[in-house]
């Protein structure tokens, strides 16, 4: 599976009881923080709580575009388990 799939995957089946908050890092070397977001085909499209250095609030990014998503709340590794996420064998 491509990167760009499993991305696209864990925003498409994020759980409710989650806050929908977090940073995306892009391979450009952009962290991006977001506080809500929508997704559409191969774009997620973020929601940031307060204006970029340019007055932007919204950014569209493509899926392979994401480097790694960091979570800001706190929770335990247990809930995160509805993301596909799983112990080691």
């Amino acid at each position: 599976m491509e990167s760009a799939d499993s991305w696209r995957s864990l925003f498409e089946n994020w759980p409710e009881s989650l806050p929908r908050q977090g940073l995306v890092v892009t391979t450009f070397q952009e962290t991006i923080p977001f506080v809500n977001y929508m997704v559409s085909g191969g774009l997620l499209l973020l929601e940031r709580d307060k204006p970029d250095s340019i007055g932007a609030r919204k950014v569209i990014l493509a899926y392979d575009a994401i480097s790694a998503v960091k979570l800001s709340t706190t929770v335990d590794l247990a809930r995160l388990q509805v993301l596909g996420f799983q112990h080691p064998l």
